[in-house]
Parts: structure tokens; C-alpha cells; sequence
């Protein structure tokens, strides 16, 4: 099983803990409880507990995103007010207390304030227990891999059934279930957040569910058996630093990272027994290099995963720059006629899409590949206009940043579909043409094939590359370091940029460049969002990262600091993260002259 399997933006698994303050009021031990909320189309939870030495203890749940126990800090309670940090996230909530204490009503700031109010969990237990309820444990034996799933169940004095899963090893707690059914010894439920489903049935004892978990493919087993304590997952090791040193330049970045790379290549993500391979393109006030390590060398091309989206949102700033298209277009009139309804109300515009504020699901609910090793293969045009017209083009009234690889491939198609183009086409046209990125392609040549070096699960195993179709604009392109380092050279000084002729976006591409980096919208962590590209406002760091299958990527560049970096890994995420992730905020540190991240852990 693999929970959330995707390009882009790597979830970051928070662990509960925190601060804390005297709980000396009444106010204070009223307010204690589990609360529920809403920020957009983000689930959230919230609770607030007192420790047996008198201590507010208080953490959020983003159910949604993955993400269980997110700390917060500087709880102050008073008499009908109640304020929080959630530090993690650079986040706070402001609000006062109904006189019951059933509600608070207030306002989340993360650098821009919206409304949030949290109601009270009412949930009350059944006086008699279904035969069901209780906590359960099982493994699922995928492919090579051994997976610990646990479940939770509980039954409300109505008789409907509640349940959460826990997949332990890939640290993602609390993941809601949906369609919980016992029916005599039949039960089954749905996991909407990955597309799963289980089937079981109870044994006589009432100790046993024997089922099956699927999850796109084959139906795998997976037995349940009751447990009497939940285990919980095991703590995620908080990274370490190595030390700062003075702003490193590009002519000296090798050196710098053969000593920060070392364990890595001798028994790490990099050693020869892994066939790991990793190639490093970074550009210092205009020298620039490229290098590599471990199976990779300084051309071998990879898979870029969700940096494809970052060309995507280039794509539609060279089409605005041309007339070609509007930001607040609806993408409904982009699509081929008839595909969809309008609806009544405010719809998905191509801004909405291009700043993952569309509300638009992670991924599409037809979307059943025939090939888990190739999932997207078999994703074409026909499957993505049929969920359109069943899921409709309708915005939510209120939406927040939801990461969505659905968004971006409608996206990419419906840019092709306006001016009659597949999306390798209008890319070479719009972007990699004038460019003259002659290695950042969709398919490659027989001569760029026998560059494309093998791609590894995040075991180090064998995977299959990764070829999509309607969703190319999420995740379809590989490309070079090289190449990779120019288009971000290209972003970083956009008024320098000479475009070769020829192409349809090459008058245009400077301009595009620059309204490409236009700040939209509020992301995540504080951060704030571009058309594709997240930035940073304490680096000043626009970046993206990607992973496929078999590849991981992280790109950024820094306007201020006149940097820029590429990785690109000949390997996917592991239960440990993206590896890609950690090289290249571990560059970006050098390059800033700050403490940079372990890459030897």
C-alpha cells in the first residue's frame, strides 16, 4: 500500500508535544476538549487538554494534509477569550469562548487572516459498544514492503460506526474513514484520502477481521486483530545541522558538499549498493556549475516530477502575456465545448489552478490505473473531461491552499486544448524553444534514452519510469541539471533573458518571467505562493520539489541572494522523506551561510 504516492510537495509528518501554561482558571479547565473546524476546504481538529500538573496542553490535527499533533505554543486563556502560536506553521488563532464553551469563534492568521470557528466534538459513545469497536492492528504486505496499518473504532449512541487509520510506519496518524459498515459479520469501510478500501469479516469471537485492502490494484490481504492499547508511531528523528560557514560560492560548492556528502556515499542514500545518484547544478552571481555523485552523472537525465508544475504556470504567464488567455478565466470555456456545465455561481478560474486554490481534490476519483507501476500511463484526455462534467467547475466559497495534481493537469491540458496543441507541444512552443532547453522534454530521444538514468523506489529498489498524459502538467517532464540550472538562471535575472527566436513565446518570455513570480496567495508553513512556484519570505527562496516512482527533485532560486540550485535523485521518497528535500535546503543554507541540515543521518 502506499499512502499518498505523488509528485510534490512532501508532507511533513509533525509530532505532538509543546508548550505549555498553568491551567490556574476556570476558564482554563472549561475550555479543555476536543474541538473541530473548517478553514477553507481544510478539516481541522483542535485539543485542548490539562495535564495532571496543572498545564494547558494544546495541539491541531490537519486531517487533510496528513498532518497529527502540530504543536502549539503561548496559549493564553482568559475570561471568554482563548489565543494560540502554532509555531511549525507560523500560525495564530485569536478568538473568544461562548459562555457554554461550545464554541470559538475567531480569526487564524498566517499572514493573512480568515475566519476559523471550532465547535465542540459532541460525540457520545454508545451506552453499549458495537462488536467492532476498539482498537485493531494488522500488516499489509505489499510488494517487498511491511506496512503496520492500525484502525480505530467507535459507535455513537445512534449506532453509527466512526473510524480512523493509522499507517504506523509511514508516520500518517489519524486518517478519517468514510462509509463504515457493519452489517451481521460483514464490515468494510472506505479511506477517502488515498483512494482505499476494506472488506472483512468478523470472526465468532468477535477478535478477528479477515479482509482485503485495496487501493487501485490487486486486492491484497489484511488481517485485523483486536488489540487492547494503540501503539503509537514511531517519533520522527529531529534533523541535525552542521555547522555554518561563510557564504559559499558556486566555484567551491563541490568541495564544500564532497565532506557534507561523505557518509551519504559510504552508507547512506547514496551508497553503491543502493544504485543512488544524484546530480547538483548551482548558479552564484552568474558562475555556475554541475556535478554529481554516487551513479549519476553531470548529463544523466531524471525525472523532475512536480517541478514539471512550475513550467506549467510559465506556460499560462506566456498566455496571458500574448492575450491568449486571462488569469480570471474560467477554465470551463478553455475546455472543449460541451464538456461541462457552467455553474451557478463563482467557477474555477486559471488563477485558482495555477495557486492550488481551486479546491480541486489531490487527485481525480476515476483515476484507476491498470499499472501501479506506471500509474498515469492510461490517464488520458477522455478520463479527466469525464470527471470534469460529473465533479463540475463550481469554486467553493471559501478555499485555502490545497495541494492538488489534478489542478495543475487540468491546467496543462486545457492551456493545450485553447490553442489546439498537446502539452510537449506547447511547452517546446512557450517556454523550453526559447529557452533553448533542447533536454527538458516529455519523451525522450533514443540518444537522451540511454542518458535516462534508472530510477529506485525509496527502498532502493528497481522502479519503472512514470509517462502521463492528461495530467502531464503535473509531473511529465525529465530533464538534465544543466538544462534545469539555465530555466532557473532564466527566472532569476528575467530581464536578462535573450530568447531564442522562432518560437511563439519568445517576444514574450522576460514578461512572463517576471509576472510569473507575482506573490497570489497564502500557501503552507507561512509561506506564500507564485503561479506554481512557493516562496519563502524569511530565505527568500522561490522553490518546488518533485518526486515520481523513482525520482526526487528540488529546485529554487533567490532573487536577494543571486543564487539559484538544482538536485535532481535517481530516487523516490522514503519513509524518511525526500532525500532531495534535504540536499537542496542543505545547499540553499550553504549558499546563505547558515547552519545546514545533516545530510549524513
Amino acid at each position: 500500500m502506499t499512502l499518498g504516492r505523488r509528485f510534490g510537495v512532501v508532507v511533513v509528518w509533525l509530532v505532538a508535544g509543546g508548550l505549555s501554561l498553568r491551567a490556574q482558571t476556570p476558564a482554563a479547565k472549561k475550555v479543555a476538549g476536543d474541538y473541530v473546524g473548517q478553514l477553507g476546504s481544510l478539516h481541522l481538529k483542535l485539543h485542548i487538554t490539562i495535564s495532571p500538573g496543572a498545564d494547558i496542553l494544546c495541539s491541531l490535527d490537519s486531517p487533510d494534509q496528513g498532518a497529527q499533533g502540530i504543536a502549539c505554543s503561548n496559549v493564553d486563556v482568559g475570561e471568554g477569550t482563548l489565543t494560540f502560536t502554532v509555531p511549525a506553521v507560523h500560525g495564530t488563532w485569536k478568538g473568544t469562548v461562548s459562555a457554554d464553551a461550545k464554541t470559538l469563534t475567531g480569526v487564524w492568521d498566517q499572514g493573512s487572516p480568515m475566519p476559523l470557528v471550532f465547535t465542540r466534538d459532541t460525540f457520545v459513545a454508545a451506552t453499549k459498544p458495537s462488536r467492532v469497536d476498539g482498537i485493531w492492528l494488522g500488516t499489509l504486505l505489499a510488494g517487498d514492503k511491511s506496512l503496520r496499518t492500525q484502525v480505530h473504532l467507535k459507535s455513537d449512541a445512534q449506532g453509527k460506526e466512526y473510524c480512523t487509520f493509522d499507517s504506523l510506519d509511514q508516520h500518517a496518524m489519524g486518517i478519517e474513514c468514510s462509509n463504515v459498515v457493519l452489517s451481521g459479520d460483514d464490515f468494510s469501510f472506505d479511506l477517502p484520502a488515498v483512494k482505499g478500501h476494506y472488506a472483512a469479516k468478523l470472526s465468532a469471537d468477535g477478535n478477528t477481521l479477515t479482509g482485503t485492502w485495496t487501493q487501485g490494484g490487486p486486492a491484497l490481504p489484511l488481517v485485523l486483530t483486536r488489540q487492547a492499547n494503540e501503539i503509537g508511531a514511531a517519533p520522527v528523528k529531529p534533523p541535525t545541522y552542521d555547522a555554518a560557514m561563510d557564504p559559499v560560492k558556486a566555484e567551491e560548492l563541490q568541495a564544500v558538499m564532497d565532506k557534507d556528502l561523505a557518509k551519504a556515499l559510504k552508507d547512506g542514500q547514496l551508497a553503491p549498493s543502493t544504485g543512488g545518484g544524484i546530480t547538483i547544478g548551482v548558479a552564484v552571481h552568474g558562475v555556475r556549475r554541475v556535478f554529481s555523485y554516487g551513479a549519476a552523472k553531470a548529463d544523466s537525465i531524471f525525472e523532475i516530477g512536480s517541478m514539471t508544475k512550475t513550467f506549467t504556470g510559465l506556460i499560462l504567464s506566456q498566455m496571458v502575456e500574448q492575450g491568449k488567455v486571462t488569469f480570471d478565466e474560467p477554465v470551463r470555456e478553455l475546455l472543449p465545448a460541451g464538456t461541462v456545465a457552467k455553474p451557478a455561481g463563482a467557477e474555477i478560474t486559471l488563477l485558482d489552478l495555477a495557486t492550488q486554490h481551486s479546491g480541486l481534490p489531490r487527485m481525480p476519483d476515476n483515476f484507476h490505473p491498470a499499472d501501479q507501476n506506471n500509474p498515469y500511463a492510461d490517464y488520458g484526455s477522455a478520463n479527466l473531461y469525464a470527471f470534469v462534467k460529473e465533479h463540475g467547475v463550481a469554486k467553493p466559497s471559501t478555499t485555502s491552499f490545497l495541494y492538488s495534481n489534478l489542478g495543475f493537469g487540468l491546467l496543462g491540458q486545457a492551456l493545450a486544448d485553447r490553442v489546439g496543441l498537446t502539452y510537449p507541444e506547447l511547452l517546446k512552443a512557450q517556454v523550453t524553444g526559447p529557452l533553448g532547453l533542447r533536454e527538458t522534454v516529455v519523451k525522450l530521444t533514443p540518444e537522451m534514452q540511454a542518458r535516462f538514468i534508472a530510477g529506485h523506489d525509496g527502498d532502493h529498489k528497481p522502479a519503472h519510469a512514470w509517462d502521463l498524459d492528461a495530467l502531464a502538467g503535473a509531473g511529465a517532464i525529465r530533464s538534465t541539471a544543466g538544462d534545469m540550472l539555465t530555466y532557473l538562471e532564466a527566472n532569476l535575472h528575467p530581464e536578462t533573458v535573450k530568447a531564442a527566436g522562432g518560437f511563439a513565446g519568445s517576444k514574450t518570455l522576460s514578461a512572463a518571467l517576471v509576472q510569473d513570480h507575482a506573490l497570489h496567495a497564502d500557501a503552507v508553513m507561512g509561506m506564500r505562493i507564485a503561479l506554481a512556484w512557493l516562496y519563502e519570505p524569511e530565505k527568500g527562496n522561490y522553490w518546488h520539489n518533485g518526486a515520481t516512482g523513482g525520482y526526487s527533485s528540488y529546485g529554487f532560486f533567490n532573487p536577494k541572494g543571486d543564487y539559484a540550485a538544482v538536485v535532481l535523485y535517481n530516487t523516490s521518497l522514503s519513509e524518511q522523506g525526500s532525500f532531495a528535500d534535504r540536499v537542496g535546503e542543505h545547499i540553499s543554507e550553504r549558499l546563505a551561510g547558515k547552519p545546514a541540515i545533516s545530510l549524513g543521518d
